[in-house]
């Protein structure tokens, strides 16, 4: 059931992306909104995604967290079949200084290794319970569980909202999920 789901939203999330206008698609989540600083404490460790094409953009967010004093940090991985940390990245201003992961670009293997105090989590679906949809890997989920007191906070296109998911005991709702027009939650 989840695998229909994930190539569905997929498909529906590539449609909403390429009908956008480029000018509008590079002007969207810039910033987050204030309702959502007020679960980012000053000074914490900021967890993002480093987007694909189709993924919600978390460029704005990491620029604008870094100048607002926070420390931001991407996730890397040291080969496909290892855990998922945490690397900082030293500035989202300069793509150079992130390198080539198995998942995509990373920060370099030098960068101080951190443990976020907020993650910002991808997804390929959401429902207005805090229920996420990932990939399908377990990155996130297997993380999210060695952290329990982390709020992860969903990132995503309006078109990914579903009416429900399904959920496994694994499972840990989102704290909030936050999208082009609107903020749900916090749950």
């Amino acid at each position: 059931m989840k695998a229909e789901l994930r190539r569905r939203l997929r498909a529906e999330r590539k449609a909403h992306v390429a009908a956008l206008d480029p000018r509008v698609g590079a002007l969207v989540m810039m910033r987050p909104p204030a309702p959502l600083l007020a679960l980012v404490p000053p000074g914490a460790v900021v967890g993002l995604y480093y987007n694909s094409p189709e993924e919600t953009p978390t460029g704005g967010y990491a620029r604008f967290l870094v100048d607002a004093g926070h420390t931001v940090a991407l996730p890397w991985f040291a080969a496909r079949d290892e855990a998922m940390t945490f690397r900082t990245w030293a500035s989202p201003h300069v793509d150079e200084l992130l390198g080539m992961g198995p998942y995509g670009p990373q920060p370099l293997a030098d960068a101080a290794e951190v443990t976020p105090d907020v993650l910002f989590v991808p997804l390929v679906g959401f429902d207005v319970e805090g229920g996420r949809l990932g990939q399908g890997g377990g990155h996130y989920d297997r993380w999210l569980a060695a952290h329990p007191d982390v709020p992860a906070i969903g990132m995503a296109w309006d078109c990914q909202l579903v009416d429900a998911l399904p959920r496994e005991a694994h499972d840990r709702p989102l704290a909030a999920v936050v999208t082009p027009t609107r903020l749900y939650g916090p749950f």
